[in-house]
């Protein structure tokens, strides 16, 4: 799952389309394949679903959708190492959400688990100011989708204590790509025409990064603790880092990769 996931920012940056464009084709491609599964198998529950879960889950949607929209944008102006380092903040942005909206408490390791992948972030984002403009503005737009998928997360950890994960998804992705739909149409952006090399790129980010690359992260938390998940999904910024210095010959800059390693491991003394 974490090597299908890592090839994300690499599938991304060698598409020319805008981003809105691979956003919505990415996430639109995914919820038709798992329509005939949802059909034969949840009609029932997608019908008896109530007004305040569906409401709940779509909502949930939107938020990925503006995670998306703001997360492919930011790899076209900053380093693949740097958009995969600070989009992978979200636990900790789950966290600081928990604590202001749910009022839940912070234990002293998890406020040093914050501290030190704030510092991190600093790092990342003071190298961001030695590239230049369009960097910073990357960074913040990576930041941004760590944001809106803590959100994304911290919703459906509600929602989905009363449907299955499969309905969840059914109605979350299609929220999503509607929510897509609305800012590439707000956006004047162009549904069509695009070459087929870009419809094969936005195919490939539909059924391996996301089938094969999150999906599998969800079937693997009935045999795996979620701990152990989401350690694991670590690597992910790693591995992109790897796949940008093969294809593109991008190598991370010192600030980067200081502040990635101590990212990750805030991260990491999180989950421990």
């Amino acid at each position: 799952g974490v090597v299908f996931v890592s090839f994300s920012s690499i599938l991304i940056r060698k598409s020319i389309s805008p981003s809105l464009i691979i956003a919505f084709y990415r996430m639109f491609f995914t919820w038709l394949f798992i329509v005939p599964s949802i059909l034969l198998n949840k009609r029932s529950e997608l019908k008896n679903i109530d007004k305040k879960t569906l409401t709940l889950s779509i909502v949930s949607g939107v938020f990925l959708g503006f995670h998306f929209a703001t997360w492919i944008s930011s790899i076209k102006y900053t380093s693949i190492a740097s958009s995969a380092i600070l989009v992978n903040t979200h636990p900790i942005m789950i966290v600081i959400g928990s604590y202001i909206v749910l009022k839940e408490r912070i234990s002293r390791k998890e406020l040093l688990s914050i501290f030190i992948t704030f510092l991190g972030s600093i790092m990342i984002s003071w190298g961001g100011f030695s590239i230049g403009q369009n960097a910073v503005y990357g960074n913040t737009l990576a930041i941004l989708g760590a944001v809106f998928v803590a959100c994304y997360m911290m919703i459906g950890r509600v929602s989905r204590q009363k449907i299955s994960s499969a309905t969840y998804t059914f109605i979350v992705y299609l929220s999503c790509s509607i929510t897509l739909l609305l800012l590439t149409y707000y956006s004047k952006i162009p549904l069509y025409p695009y070459s087929l090399k870009e419809f094969l790129i936005f195919l490939g980010l539909a059924v391996f990064c996301t089938m094969f690359g999150h999906s599998i992260f969800n079937w693997s938390l009935k045999y795996l603790k979620p701990s152990f998940v989401s350690i694991s999904i670590l690597g992910e910024p790693v591995l992109a880092t790897l796949w940008a210095i093969i294809f593109f010959s991008e190598v991370p800059s010192i600030w980067t990769v200081f502040g990635g390693i101590t990212v990750i491991l805030g991260i990491f003394l999180y989950y421990k």
